[in-house]
């Protein structure tokens, strides 16, 4: 019965992602471009050889790395806390949880746009403050050094919310008996957090970790419009590189080994992530049953 009811979602998922997966796979090693008529041939693997040497990705590759990496950390910090936070009795909690969800809520593209508009050059808030105080123009846009922050925290106040959101969800699930029992033989809320709240909600930031880690390295949208890869290139994405050779360059044999590489090398992240998780936030025998502080 259960098989029968999975049956329509693993279809969608054969029909919208193995599908299209099995294509870029076979499209990596043929060439696709103007300059076969576009028309895939067989290249032998030529595509992987120039993609090892293509320093453009490389250097793209580390961009999305960096991006990906300290926007999911700081958004994986600041969720746990939103989450302690939201799941305590205060009055207004359930105005503030509605409210904390109007970020996510938005389409990444006005989003962007906004943010666009407040790090403008000169006409942004944040540019006619520093100007107001007496200090010379941020630049934030225009700055490599600064451009790529002002995408992580674009990134990071947008997606923030759908990982406090998991993590919510996962609080609500722990017995409220266990944090009486710690209390009751002296434990503290450090005790607590320790030795019930992080292994009890392990799997729930495993989920918001791997998903955010597979949004945030094929992050395109954001980065399109907030900055268009730029200034020289310094923010651009490995999906942006990709679209670039697929509909700029009319180059589909390279872009789907772009794609198939960055696909090989997220699922490898994700499975160390997984990994690491797993040795950083141990499962303790005694947690289902009683906790020694």
């Amino acid at each position: 019965m259960i098989s029968f009811l999975l049956a329509p979602a693993l279809l969608l998922l054969l029909v919208v992602f193995i599908g299209p997966l099995f294509r870029y796979g076979w499209l990596s090693f043929h060439a696709d471009s103007v300059i076969t008529g576009l028309i895939a041939i067989p290249n032998g693997g030529a595509n992987w050889l120039r993609l090892l040497q293509d320093q453009r990705f490389w250097q793209d590759l580390a961009q999305t790395l960096r991006f990906a990496g300290v926007s999911v950390g700081l958004e994986l910090l600041l969720a746990l806390m939103i989450a302690l936070l939201l799941d305590q009795s205060w009055r207004g909690r359930d105005a503030v949880r509605t409210l904390a969800l109007i970020p996510w809520a938005l389409p990444t593209t006005v989003m962007a746009l906004g943010w666009r508009w407040i790090f403008n050059t000169p006409y942004g808030p944040i540019d006619q403050f520093t100007r107001m105080i007496g200090l010379r123009s941020l630049n934030i846009l225009g700055d490599p050094s600064f451009t790529w922050m002002a995408t992580v925290w674009a990134d990071v106040w947008k997606t923030t919310p759908f990982a406090a959101l998991i993590l919510l969800a996962g609080l609500q699930t722990i017995p409220v008996d266990l944090y009486e029992a710690v209390r009751l033989e002296g434990g503290n809320a450090l005790i607590c957090l320790r030795r019930i709240t992080l292994p009890l909600l392990r799997p729930y930031i495993l989920l918001a970790l791997l998903f955010r880690l597979a949004q945030a390295f094929g992050v395109f949208d954001l980065i399109q419009v907030l900055t268009g890869g730029g200034p020289a290139s310094s923010t651009e994405s490995v999906a942006l590189y990709a679209y670039w050779n697929a509909l700029r360059f009319l180059d589909f044999g390279y872009s789907a080994t772009i794609i198939m590489a960055s696909f090989i090398l997220i699922s490898l992240i994700c499975f160390i992530a997984w990994i690491v998780l797993q040795l950083l936030i141990p499962v303790h025998p005694k947690t289902s049953h009683s906790i020694e502080p």
